[in-house]
């Protein structure tokens, strides 16, 4: 099977203006998979700001009960090397069943253009893609248009 059918795309964070706050995903039910990768989008990064990705997990599915892991990707930006570039962090086989991101922006601003998930190794193949992914295909050797 291919990356298309044993992976589930979806926006979990939405685009946001430059600010110094954190920003929490939706939550992602790990029932049915045994891995999340979750990506940061960001845009013009001011120079110090301090840039943590971090997974946190629970028992509920609204995320209210959710705690911090030791995973987090950090970066502390410069002039301009955080710019148009992207945080990500990991998890294979979580230890609770619902995982979300907290994206935090901290000393200075940064635009974030949004957080995506990525749930792998699913149980069942084929998977559906969330309802924020609104058009997707597939083609395997496509012909000249």
């Amino acid at each position: 099977m291919t990356f298309y059918e044993n992976n589930k795309l979806a926006v979990v964070e939405a685009a946001a203006a430059a600010a110094q706050t954190a920003l929490d995903s939706d939550v992602l039910d790990m029932s049915l998979f045994d891995q999340a990768t979750f990506i940061a989008l960001l845009g013009d990064v001011s120079d110090g700001s301090v840039l943590t990705l971090t997974l946190f997990h629970g028992d509920v599915a609204d995320g209210s009960d959710a705690v911090a892991t030791t995973l987090a990707a950090t970066f502390t930006a410069g002039a301009s090397n955080a710019d148009s570039k992207a945080l990500a962090i990991s998890v294979r086989w979580p230890l609770k069943r619902y995982c979300r991101a907290r994206l935090t922006r901290t000393t200075a601003n940064a635009v974030v253009g949004g957080i995506i998930a990525i749930q792998s190794e699913p149980k069942y193949a084929p998977v559906s893609h969330d309802a924020s992914v609104i058009d997707s295909e597939f083609a395997v050797s496509p012909a000249s248009a």
